[in-house]
């Protein structure tokens, strides 16, 4: 049975996307022209490009088994999926802001039947309902920050990352609704009856996850110093020691560590008696 993995067309996210699939193992034999479905490497996988806010819809009806897209897209469409994993990347958060100049600085000071512009509806009125407000919410489609200047709304309910955007249009971010990131998703009957081909899917993608910002540092050492390198090595697991099939009487020693702690592990190794040292990439770790 095939699986169809539907990823963003385009925007911040599409890029990235294709590039973790590719990293897990699922290329695409075509990535150079992206049509509305582009084949694998796999035979039973292929890729169906289209908007990142229709995909949680797509993957929650069966027009796709997997997907690629973001939880605020997934919250503001109620879709019932599986979400299988964090993907790390696209973290951003749907705020509530309010000009700069404006009396509204906290959800206190919003007013009964105040007027909010966003391009997420549903979670922005439900979150408001939540907290006891009743408001009334303009629905955009874009362009959402200029809405509180030309009078269309008293504040907005925006997309950020940074807020940079929102500080170069004078808003002020009054509240957070939903922190937010790109999620890998299925839809539940595919997930039963499709579950050995996306688990294996979900763990080629887990982990190339598992290896970002770790290195495999590799060494000899002799016996009377292993010790002391065993203890300095931090590893997942601890360190693996294997003897070197020679007469010189080094142990080869090998383990991951964090990317940021390599400059200084390295040099307290050399110290400490490690040598023919090596820090090697990782594209997987499984």
């Amino acid at each position: 049975m095939k699986i169809k993995i539907a990823l963003p067309s385009k925007g911040r996210i599409s890029d990235p996307a294709v590039k973790l699939l590719e990293r897990s193992g699922i290329g695409l034999k075509d990535n150079t022209n992206r049509k509305l479905f582009s084949e694998t490497y796999d035979k039973d996988i292929c890729v169906m490009f289209t908007r990142a806010a229709d995909i949680p819809e797509f993957v929650a009806d069966g027009a796709a088994d997997l997907g690629i897209t973001g939880l605020d897209l997934i919250e503001e469409n109620e879709a019932d999926v599986e979400i299988l994993e964090d993907l790390n990347f696209g973290k951003a958060n749907l705020v509530l802001a309010s000009p700069e100049e404006s009396e509204i600085n906290s959800l206190t000071d919003i007013k009964y039947g105040s007027l909010v512009a966003t391009e997420f509806p549903r979670l922005t009125g439900r979150y408001l309902k939540s907290k006891g407000l009743l408001v009334k919410i303009v629905e955009l489609s874009g362009s959402t920050e200029i809405a509180p200047f030309i009078g269309v709304a008293d504040i907005v309910a925006d997309i950020t990352s940074t807020g940079t955007t929102l500080k170069m249009n004078h808003l002020k971010i009054i509240d957070t609704i939903l922190e937010s990131s790109i999620k890998l998703i299925a839809n539940k009957k595919s997930f039963q009856e499709k579950k050995d081909k996306i688990e294996a899917i979900r763990t080629g993608v887990k982990g190339v996850l598992d290896a970002e910002g770790k290195k495999l540092v590799m060494m000899n050492v002799t016996e009377e110093h292993l010790d002391e390198v065993k203890n300095a090595m931090p590893g997942l697991t601890g360190p693996t020691v294997s003897k070197v099939l020679s007469d010189s009487g080094f142990m080869a020693v090998h383990a991951v560590v964090d990317e940021k702690d390599v400059f200084n592990l390295v040099n307290h190794l050399k110290k400490i008696g490690a040598r023919d040292i090596l820090v090697v990439p990782i594209e997987r770790i499984i």
